[in-house]
């Protein structure tokens, strides 16, 4: 007859071997690819989907404000970082052929004024032709709209990395619902749809929304977001990655795709 004590190593044992089994099962690739937000969350991969976006320019509608036409960059000011010799906002990313480009190590940039309220933002972008690094260190950047977190910028083909890191993510928020990427070079739009809060007596009595489009295909759904911003600045980042921006737009009052 086995004593309790017995009967208490049996079952630890049992755990032991049943959490290396798994341990093991994961590392062999056996179990599903998932990456966690936190803890206690654990996002689906996005499924890889054709674009719908062929790498030319949108022209922006009528009554659009054009915050980058492709010759210069009068509404942008440079965001220096603390180590940095030049504290000015003196703009220092590269224009040439019709785009501008991260400069590494010069810092963010951002417009002069919280042009974005309620409305359609146009974008398009380009990671370097040249695959280099791997991960989050491969085409990385980042788009800022005052009041919503970073939506993602980065080269994702064939580019494992946490899945709310990724194309499309609202980093660290939530992933795409789909992968819709196009490959390093090539061009790669953003559309971003935007409902601002309804605010009374300083108080949010219905979130804002955003929705994304990401090569023309939904990546973002109508997110709500309790913020009472009602107009921010757009921000660009310097990731150390020489990623290029064209085309950049804001039509106010439009919150549906066509």
């Amino acid at each position: 007859m086995s004593t309790p004590a017995a009967k208490f190593l049996s079952l630890a044992l049992l755990i032991v071997l049943s959490t290396a089994s798994h341990v093991v099962a994961a590392d062999a690739g056996t179990g599903p690819k998932v990456t966690p937000k936190a803890p206690d969350k654990v996002w689906p991969e996005p499924a890889v989907v054709e674009p719908r976006y062929d790498g030319q320019l949108r022209p922006a509608p009528e009554g659009a404000v054009v915050l980058f036409g492709g010759r210069d960059a009068p509404a942008w000011i440079q965001l220096p970082r603390k180590e940095d010799s030049d504290q000015t906002n003196r703009f220092r990313w590269k224009i040439e052929n019709g785009s501008m480009e991260v400069v590494p190590r010069s810092g963010m940039i951002s417009t002069r004024e919280p042009v974005i309220t309620s409305g359609h933002f146009h974008l398009e972008w380009a990671t370097p032709p040249e695959v280099k690094g791997a991960g989050q260190g491969r085409g990385n950047s980042g788009v800022f709209i005052g009041g919503f977190p970073e939506l993602q910028v980065l080269d994702s083909v064939n580019n494992p990395t946490y899945f709310d890191g990724q194309a499309g993510a609202f980093y660290k928020h939530r992933p795409p619902l789909v992968n819709a990427s196009r490959g390093p070079g090539l061009w790669q739009s953003y559309d971003i749809y935007i409902q601002r809060a309804k605010v009374s007596n300083g108080k949010v009595t219905e979130p804002a929304t955003i929705t994304v489009y990401h090569n023309n295909v939904l990546v973002q759904d109508r997110l709500t977001f309790a913020n009472p911003v009602q107009s921010g600045t757009l921000r660009l980042q310097d990731h150390l990655n020489p990623v290029r921006f064209r085309n950049i737009w804001f039509a106010p009052g439009k919150f549906a795709p066509n």
